[in-house]
């Protein structure tokens, strides 16, 4: 429940990590209101610390340097190296690579971690140590289209195909499951009957921007709830 989320002592901004996959426009929504809160004098919640990718292609990196932030590719290859990689099963790959988002998070001091388009599913240590402090944003109104395969289009071709009415997108927090952790939040789109994947998702994307920095702030306004 949230109320049993552990609780961080200080009171400064919330140092997250940004887990990507592709082109980071979640992740520039959240560079942006940083970036306007503290042009206009206020204090932002959250605080970027590092971004990391297990695409090293990531149009999301570019967004990430862009802004002056520390960038880390936690790619199967760069956890395993090439050889081991190529023949690694789907959860070997899964493990290598959250143990590097957990090596990478604690070199950067990370207190939460945000799952902003991030294709792989974590595993291992890390849901351990930052049990109630990693969030997830899902294209659709979980537990609705959730789970393995879930992801970008494919949400948006079965939420088409299965005469929807509505659609959206949750931030919830991440466990040991696929898109399984308590819902934080939802925002909600309708859906219309000439709908297409990409007319659906652009409806559901700014939504996506919106649930993600309200997500964030309640996540470090929970954490700092001491």
């Amino acid at each position: 429940m949230l109320s049993e989320m552990p609780c961080i002592k200080n009171h400064t901004p919330l140092r997250i990590a940004v887990l990507v996959s592709g082109g980071g426009t979640n992740l520039q929504a959240l560079i942006d209101e940083e970036q306007s809160l503290s042009e206009s004098g206020a204090v932002c919640p959250y605080s970027i610390c590092a971004v990391f990718s297990d695409r090293k292609a990531a149009f999301a990196l570019d967004r990430a340097r862009s802004a002056g932030i520390p960038t880390e590719v936690v790619s199967s290859y760069a956890a395993l190296g090439s050889v081991q990689a190529r023949t690694a099963t789907r959860d070997e790959k899964q493990l290598a690579v959250s143990s590097l988002v957990l090596e990478k998070a604690r070199m950067y001091q990370v207190e939460a971690l945000v799952l902003a388009g991030f294709l792989t599913v974590l595993s291992g240590e890390v849901l351990a140590v930052y049990a109630g402090r990693i969030i997830n944003l899902h294209p659709s109104l979980l537990p609705k289209f959730g789970g393995e395969g879930m992801w970008g289009h494919h949400v948006h071709e079965a939420v088409l195909a299965a005469g929807e009415k509505e659609s959206g997108c949750t931030v919830h927090l991440v466990d040991k499951g696929c898109d399984t952790g308590e819902i934080l939040l939802q925002k909600t789109v309708p859906v219309m009957p000439d709908d297409s994947p990409e007319t659906l998702y652009a409806r559901i994307a700014p939504q996506e921007h919106i649930a993600l920095i309200e997500g964030v702030t309640l996540l470090a306004e929970r954490l700092h709830s001491c």
